[in-house]
């Protein structure tokens, strides 16, 4: 195998491979909002569990109702749900609620937020732990329910097959997965 060549480079390139989701969080007077995010991530949290890390910048109205609520839906983007995240990120909240499209919702099944009736995987969170960098916040969530598509068979926690869900993945650009290469320890 050829070794690749490389040129170091000002580090303003964003080359983070982010999956895409979109948040559903409570407004205010009870509605919807969504907004899409793509920083997010998961680490350890106590005991054999994980917790959803999502960093938002700004003061956007979805940061805003995290702070206010502690909870929020974590809807995962698939290649279909394409026009919808970029709905959702073109238009703010205060320019008057985002209804200019059709989409589906509905309520989490143990946390108290809106979820996206397209989503084949939904996180339902509730906040454990903010910190603040610059005008980012993250949130340290504890993950209440997960709702999967009813085609994933998972046979333990790694057995999750992204194609699947058919992920959005935002890297400055969106782009999808390409097929399953396989399991670890198959190319030893």
């Amino acid at each position: 195998m050829e070794t690749p060549k490389r040129r170091s480079v000002d580090p303003i390139y964003s080359m983070c491979v982010q999956p895409s989701f979109i948040i559903g969080t409570n407004n205010e007077d009870g509605t919807a909002n969504f907004a899409p995010i793509t920083w997010v991530s998961v680490t350890h949290g106590e005991g054999d569990g994980y917790l959803l890390v999502i960093s938002m910048s700004g003061t956007k109205r979805t940061k805003q109702n995290v702070l206010r609520t502690k909870i929020f839906s974590a809807n995962l983007v698939s290649t279909d749900m394409l026009p919808l995240m970029d709905y959702f990120g073109t238009r703010h909240a205060e320019n008057g609620r985002k209804d200019g499209m059709d989409y589906a919702v509905s309520r989490g099944a143990a946390v108290d937020v809106p979820v996206l009736d397209q989503s084949r995987w939904v996180y339902e969170c509730e906040v454990l732990q903010t910190v603040e960098t610059g005008d980012s916040t993250t949130f340290f969530c504890a993950i209440r329910n997960i709702q999967m598509d009813e085609r994933l068979e998972c046979r333990n926690i790694f057995d999750v097959d992204l194609t699947v869900l058919d992920p959005v993945i935002y890297s400055g650009k969106y782009h999808s997965l390409g097929k399953l290469l396989g399991n670890i320890g198959d190319f030893l």
